[in-house]
């Protein structure tokens, strides 16, 4: 099942919710009991099992914001 962050307006606690997809979008109470909370944007690592490599070469390093294609 996903987890989905939030963070509570009133007391800036962040808390961690269970819960279907089809509910992604629904509010969720504060542990604290207030109501007023945002959903975070969280960002998510997928990590491989086994001694195997994945196969994908790894990104290019360096270069500023575009790989150093646009010369910034």
């Amino acid at each position: 099942m996903p987890r989905y962050e939030f963070r509570c307006r009133a007391c800036g606690d962040t808390f961690e919710v269970n819960r279907p997809m089809a509910q992604a979008g629904e509010p969720a109470p504060c542990p604290q009991g207030h109501a007023d909370t945002v959903k975070l944007l969280s960002t998510v690592a997928v990590t491989g099992r086994g001694g195997g490599g994945s196969g994908a070469s790894p990104a290019p390093a360096g270069g500023g914001c575009c790989g150093g294609g646009c010369g910034c």
